[in-house]
């Protein structure tokens, strides 16, 4: 595996899945990508042609995550890991949707978090709703052990994200961690245990490199407004297979589970 050191920022090219199967069925698969960028490393993005904390065709800004006031990331996800008990020294790479020409919407944000080893100690699941609210769920083994590809973990819904979901239930998670390929898997079973969402984000991870930013922008401009737009259609084909509505609760008081 290779040394955290050797980390460099990437593009994950690939698709959005997403499939609902009660009470009425509805899936879409949209191309889509994110950025990997190594915490450590954010200060390299202006010289591969990504604007850091300050405008640009395409930009990414620390407040867009973590505390969202403007400060630093690295040291933010350090403290939070620390209060946690998780130990994960090394890098720290957050695969998120950069800003296109000023906007972006992450419906959610994966910061895979290593130790020293190279081996994942924890991801936090960073997960926003159209609300402007955001929640955490942190995956970690009690005991220590590092995550692994395609293991199973999961976590008890405690957070509002759509309208015809209810706040009950358990999400699955699984996780692809190969340098040149990246998959986080988020399935939705009901307070039964029986499945009801399987959604995925999944693509080939390439190097990030200057030269590679102006077909990212000509393929992707308007992606931003894409999510926005596709994720107000669903939820109109959802209300037309009168899929029942859900309102929406007072957000957990507590800004992180695990």
């Amino acid at each position: 595996m290779a040394t955290m050191t050797a980390m460099a920022a990437g593009i994950v090219d690939g698709r959005i899945m997403h499939r609902r199967l009660r009470p009425a069925r509805n899936q879409f698969v949209y191309a889509g990508f994110s950025l990997a960028l190594p915490l450590s490393r954010l200060d390299e993005l202006p010289g591969l042609g990504i604007a850091w904390n300050r405008r640009g065709l395409i930009s990414f800004f620390d407040r867009d995550h973590g505390e969202r006031d403007g400060g630093a990331l690295e040291p933010w996800i350090r403290k939070l890991l620390a209060s946690e008990g998780v130990s994960a020294d090394g890098e720290v790479v957050l695969h998120a949707f950069p800003r296109m020409l000023g906007y972006v919407f992450n419906p959610v944000s994966f910061w895979v978090c290593h130790d020293r080893e190279g081996g994942v100690g924890a991801v936090l699941c960073e997960v926003c709703n159209t609300f402007g609210e955001q929640h955490n769920y942190l995956l970690a083994h009690p005991d220590g052990r590092p995550l692994v590809s395609g293991e199973t973990l999961r976590a008890r819904k405690v957070f509002h994200v759509s309208p015809f979901c209810e706040v009950k239930g358990t999400y699955r998670f699984r996780f692809h961690f190969a340098p040149d390929r990246w998959l986080a898997r988020i399935d939705y079973d009901d307070d039964a245990g029986d499945a009801l969402l399987e959604t995925s984000i999944s693509g080939v991870a390439t190097p990030l490199a200057r030269a590679a930013v102006p077909g990212l922008l000509w393929r992707y401009r308007w992606f931003t407004l894409a999510v926005i737009l596709r994720i107000h259609w669903q939820a109109v084909r959802l209300w037309v297979k009168r899929v029942p509505y859900v309102a929406k609760p007072q957000p957990p008081l507590q800004r992180t589970t695990r």
